[in-house]
């Protein structure tokens, strides 16, 4: 079975001792792509970096997270901005709105959400959408400016079944991790609900990680856990979960 990790931020300092072996436990693992959305303007070039030294699984996006929008944000959008139009990423990520940690500074990261959306128009790539108890908004941004060009996934969906159908009208896909494992989600009735046309899988490595090593640090190798769960709230075979949710990858990033 092939799998492809579409969230992972394998480049971060968690990683930096034995990054080797964790690609090669993902490769162990059926992992084919390994995809890297980036955090902010310090985060560019342990990016590059990985792509370069793992050509054959990992995969390079650029953004700037929600999180990294402060007050020098326009600055930093146009570094990032510079650098996407100039090389070569499949998608513009990681991108969006939290207002889970600073509702202070929404405006800002509304302009710098809108800003990297028209990127994604202009360059024809998908985006990696972050919306922390913010995907009420995502969404309503997302429908003003939807003219049938703009494609991605909604990363880490936590949102509701109505939240989720509104997402597949947009023509968008839903990111699954290592929440579909926890107890209290409700992410089996969004998969009821939907099935997996829409789905795409990830970790988000190095958080969220699924059960039974939640409390670690994730990695990619973990990609089956997820599908395995995801078969077995849908009563399908893992085999059926892997060749769907691959193809609706590949689809997406065009791998």
């Amino acid at each position: 079975m092939n799998w492809i990790d579409t969230h992972t931020h394998l480049y971060l300092e968690e990683f930096k001792l034995d990054l080797d072996q964790v690609i090669q436990r993902a490769k162990e693992n059926g992992l084919v792509n390994v995809l890297l959305p980036n955090i902010d303007v310090s985060t560019i070039p342990e990016v590059d970096a990985m792509c370069r030294d793992y050509p054959e699984i990992a995969r390079g996006m650029m953004g700037l997270h929600p999180c990294s929008v402060n007050e020098n944000y326009q600055h930093d959008l146009d570094i990032i901005g510079q650098q996407l139009y100039s090389n070569t990423y499949i998608g513009v990520g990681e991108v969006g709105l939290d207002l889970y940690w600073d509702k202070t500074n929404f405006e800002i990261q509304k302009h710098a959400f809108i800003t990297q959306i028209n990127w994604a128009k202009e360059l024809n790539l998908p985006l990696s959408i972050h919306t922390r108890e913010a995907t009420a908004e995502a969404l309503q941004i997302i429908e003003a400016l939807q003219d049938g060009s703009i494609k991605g996934i909604f990363h880490c969906f936590g949102g509701s079944i109505e939240e989720a159908r509104r997402v597949i009208d947009l023509g968008m896909y839903l990111g699954l991790g290592g929440v579909t494992t926890y107890k209290k989600s409700n992410l089996p009735d969004i998969l009821n609900q939907f099935g997996l046309d829409r789905i795409v899988l990830e970790t988000d490595a190095p958080y969220l990680t699924p059960v039974p090593y939640r409390g670690k640090r994730n990695e990619s190798a973990y990609i089956p856990i997820i599908g395995a769960r995801i078969a077995e709230i849908l009563s399908v075979d893992i085999r059926e979960v892997s060749l769907i949710t691959t193809k609706n990858a590949r689809e997406v990033f065009k791998l």
